[in-house]
């Protein structure tokens, strides 16, 4: 079973949405100077398919999209979450973040409107860097992926990046 620690309304995770991001502990790859430590431990709040409901009741008014910040220690757990919201919460988007650097085969991918891969390497940056390692992918409406990542590259005023 996967726990949570904490959840946030934030608008910067999944691009055009109003995301509830909820943090998911047991984080298997403690990346170097990864900025969510505390999620490395397995502790917290039991994610059941109830307690998600509730997160979401909570925040219904103003969520477009539930985000999975995590569960990199049981992707299938994630995926069975993802079904949940798509069958009992019409409208919401799902992403997820992942640290790994390649989507786990023991998800269905057409649950996920966005998937983020890939660990933070400090050298390479985040997702705001064009040197980054991590990839934002959409789901297209033909059911396909696409990359998207070039969209949070920080562009400097006065060049064509």
């Amino acid at each position: 079973m996967l726990h949570y620690i904490n959840t946030d309304i934030v608008f910067q995770e999944f691009p055009d949405e109003v995301t509830l991001a909820i943090n998911v502990s047991g984080c298997p790859c403690h990346c170097p100077g990864c900025h969510s430590q505390f999620l490395w431990a397995d502790r917290g709040h039991d994610l059941t398919t109830e307690a998600l409901s509730a997160l979401i009741h909570e925040a219904k008014d103003t969520i477009t999209c539930v985000g999975f910040m995590g569960g990199d220690g049981d992707p299938a757990e994630v995926d069975r979450l993802a079904e949940h919201v798509r069958q009992n919460h019409e409208g919401l988007k799902v992403g997820w973040y992942t640290g790994r650097t390649a989507i786990s085969p023991l998800i269905d991918q057409q649950r996920f409107d966005y998937i983020k891969v890939g660990p933070y390497l400090r050298h390479l940056g985040a997702l705001d860097s064009p040197r980054t390692n991590q990839r934002m992918y959409r789901r297209c409406p033909d059911g396909s992926f696409e990359d998207i990542t070039s969209r949070f590259w920080k562009h400097q005023v006065g060049t064509n990046l």
